[in-house]
């Protein structure tokens, strides 16, 4: 079962994970970049140099997700896991694939509205494309919020143009990933959760929300998420999609 991590970089504000953004939230990834000493690469010929001394990675896109309109598709090796899983989930539960529309950016093809405080330069960060459709959409906040809410990514929906931009933070994941699965695989071993990962969960007479998340390590708002429940009021009876990994 999916279970919080603790640690160092402190408790995450409300605001935090909100997926509005923040001065703080720029703060944390430009932090979490260089604890981890990576470089903002600078043009494509660095960029190429990193990928032959492989601190960064190719994405081919799968049946789970695509890449679209990605100048250089490649990240770090955590952010390539991360897709893989998100993405196996995210087609689990909305029946699409999720649609990747940037990566690794050097700074001079970052563009003209981008911050000059942007991570994509380092290959941490992501940006995931809106889904046309409101349960999805739900469905994958939710997912983000939570794993804000663990302390292992930094998730904003951004306006112009409408995306999602999340800022991994590579050592602190792999360490989330390694708890899920309850070892230390290789990077190569930790592979994408299927539906395999979710359960079905017939409510019984007493039962929460917030029992239900506790008792398989998951947020409430990712319950609500996937079973599209706005309030609290659950019956028994009722069964409820569980996720057993995140």
């Amino acid at each position: 079962m999916a279970m919080a991590v603790a640690l160092s970089l402190g408790s995450t504000s409300v605001d935090a994970q909100s997926l509005r953004g923040s001065r703080a939230s720029l703060d944390r990834q430009n932090r979490v970049a260089r604890d981890h000493d990576y470089t903002y690469i600078r043009n494509a010929g660095q960029l190429r140099r990193f990928v032959n001394a492989g601190y960064l990675v190719p994405l081919d896109g799968d049946r789970n997700y695509r890449l679209a309109s990605v100048s250089f598709p490649y990240a770090r090796p955590e952010v390539e896991l991360f897709i893989r899983r998100l993405s196996a989930q995210y087609r689990a539960a909305c029946g699409e694939p999720l649609v990747v529309t940037s990566l690794t950016r050097p700074q001079n093809a970052q563009p003209r509205n981008a911050s000059d405080r942007s991570v994509h330069p380092t290959g941490m960060a992501v940006d995931l494309r809106l889904s046309r459709s409101r349960s999805c959409r739900r469905w994958l906040e939710g997912v983000l919020t939570s794993l804000e809410g663990s302390s292992v990514l930094e998730a904003t929906r951004e306006r112009y143009p409408a995306h999602y931009h999340v800022a991994l933070f590579p050592k602190q994941y792999y360490r989330y990933v390694t708890r899920v699965l309850n070892g230390a695989p290789q990077l190569a071993e930790a592979v994408a959760v299927t539906e395999d990962d979710f359960m079905d969960y017939t409510v019984r007479r007493g039962d929460s929300l917030w029992t239900i998340a506790r008792q398989y390590g998951v947020s409430v708002d990712r319950l609500r998420a996937e079973n599209e429940i706005r309030g609290n009021r659950i019956m028994a009876g009722q069964t409820l999609k569980v996720p057993t990994q995140q």
